[in-house]
């Protein structure tokens, strides 16, 4: 028994005694071990299962490049040939190969990324890395204007003319990243409406992904609405008529997402912190990164995993992942509630009963006109006697009517926006009889499959829940 001189770059295997036809067996067994774990190596461990029970043979820090054979002593009596096996290693190089597999794999899926977004690539302004680094300020906290689960957003001046943008930085390589990076792109690039923010151009590179949005400089309607700081012992309250304008505009946006492009698109995320306002107080719809097209309007599909932010959620879709323009409709019902009312669609700080805006709202809107008034903001001051704000009666009472609509549980009977328009804006007299909305069902069916109690509402899913029942709740989460 013994061992080969040890030579750089070279791992030895002690001596053995094997028959020839060990000895060829072996050596085709060492082969496939070392072909099959640089194979895994090259696929980042994604069986990390298979791959731990074949690297045990080997150290898991070197990566074989090939296996050396030596010579076969001949047979004499009884005692078996002789082989000295070796496996032959580079020094440092697993870590190298991983890093260099994974660098080739991203850029492969750079080059899939490109092919996919070629289409709207000649429409938008193709930035550079220096030009997005020099825009941020290499990405200083200072320039941050928000974060997301996959993106962070900056602001920044770019270009020749120095303009003012919001550039979002995707912060993971994941394949998920990258369709939510090419969804967002090749939706938003193709849209073209003064409520949804101007998509500027883009920028893809080894060291990440980045779209550049124009700057909207009034910050988000969540801020506005929800977020107001004390000056002097006062609220900054928004206006009813800042409400109202903004309520008109972010219709007019889905109206154009539903029906003003080559094809349908689904947001599947309308929410304060996504419409963004103008100096001028205009609404602009922004983040397309969970957006999708369908065939049309009116024409559901089932989704694979359910996306979006709980309390905005349409039941149908909640519960059963049914998409299609009425999920858009149901969540901009809830906008307008928090329009009517300035509390947030989940806030576990109200009292028990009241954490859920729509479980708090749905018996005031079935009492009708009658209940408008305990869901005003307090901080508003609309007095019906008043000839200066009689008008905002008005216009909360339609507001009112078209968010009851938009909210009902069977999106069949849930209207699509081109009819929330009219509701709005007083062009439909039906609706202006608070007894049909109630009679055809747009207010019944919350919490009736699950009614839920003070101590269940502790949790801000529970919160969430809108009618889910405690056999869905398992199935739900497992998509």
């Amino acid at each position: 028994m013994g061992c080969i001189a040890s030579k750089p770059n070279q791992i030895h295997l002690q001596k053995r005694l094997v028959s020839p036809e060990t000895y060829t067996k072996m050596e085709l067994s060492l082969r496939l071990l070392a072909s099959r774990a640089a194979d895994l190596r090259r696929r980042h461990r994604r069986r990390a299962s298979d791959s731990e029970n074949l690297l045990s043979f080997v150290d898991k820090e070197f990566s074989p490049e090939e296996i050396v054979v030596g010579e076969v002593a001949p047979s004499t009596g009884n005692t078996p040939a002789s082989a000295v096996v070796m496996l032959v290693f580079s020094e440092g190089e697993g870590e190298g190969d991983e890093g260099q597999v994974e660098m080739d794999t991203w850029q492969r899926r750079i080059a899939r990324l490109e092919r996919s977004i070629l289409p709207v690539a000649g429409r938008l302004v193709r930035f550079s890395y220096a030009e997005i680094c020099d825009a941020t300020r290499n990405f200083h906290k200072g320039r941050e204007l928000g974060r997301g689960a996959l993106s962070r957003v900056y602001q920044g001046k770019i270009g020749t003319w120095r303009r003012s943008v919001a550039i979002k930085k995707v912060k993971a390589r994941g394949q998920e990243s990258l369709k939510a990076f090419c969804r967002e792109l090749t939706i938003a690039g193709s849209l073209c409406n003064p409520n949804i923010v101007s998509l500027i151009g883009f920028c893809v590179d080894k060291e990440g992904l980045f779209i550049v949005y124009r700057f909207v400089s009034g910050g988000s309607l969540d801020r506005r609405l929800h977020h107001n700081h004390e000056t002097k012992g006062r609220w900054k309250v928004m206006p009813w008529e800042e409400r109202y304008k903004v309520a008109i505009g972010v219709a007019r946006a889905i109206q154009y997402l539903h029906f003003g492009t080559d094809k349908c698109v689904i947001h599947r995320d309308i929410k304060p912190s996504n419409i963004l306002l103008s100096s001028q107080k205009n609404p602009k719809l922004c983040d397309f990164g969970m957006a999708t097209w369908t065939h049309g309007p009116s024409l559901p599909f089932l989704c694979k995993s359910v996306k979006g932010t709980f309390g905005y959620l349409a039941p149908e879709y909640f519960q059963h992942g049914k998409l299609s323009d009425k999920t858009d409709v149901y969540a901009f019902g809830v906008v307008l509630l928090e329009l009517i009312s300035g509390r947030k669609a989940i806030d576990r700080s109200r009292p028990p009963g009241e954490e859920n805006l729509v479980l708090w709202a749905k018996p005031l809107l079935q009492q009708g006109e009658g209940g408008i008034d305990k869901l005003l903001d307090p901080h508003l001051n609309i007095d019906p006697t008043n000839h200066r704000t009689s008008h905002h009666r008005t216009e909360l009472a339609r507001v009112a009517r078209a968010a009851s609509a938009c909210l009902s549980t069977d999106e069949s009977n849930r209207p699509n926006i081109d009819h929330v328009i009219s509701m709005l804006q007083d062009h439909d007299t039906l609706s202006r009889d608070w007894s049909i909305l109630t009679n055809s069902g747009c207010l019944s069916g919350y919490g009736s499959h699950y009614p839920l109690e003070k101590c269940e509402m502790r949790s801000h899913l529970a919160l969430a829940m809108l009618g889910v029942s405690d056999t869905e709740e398992d199935d739900m989460y497992g998509r």
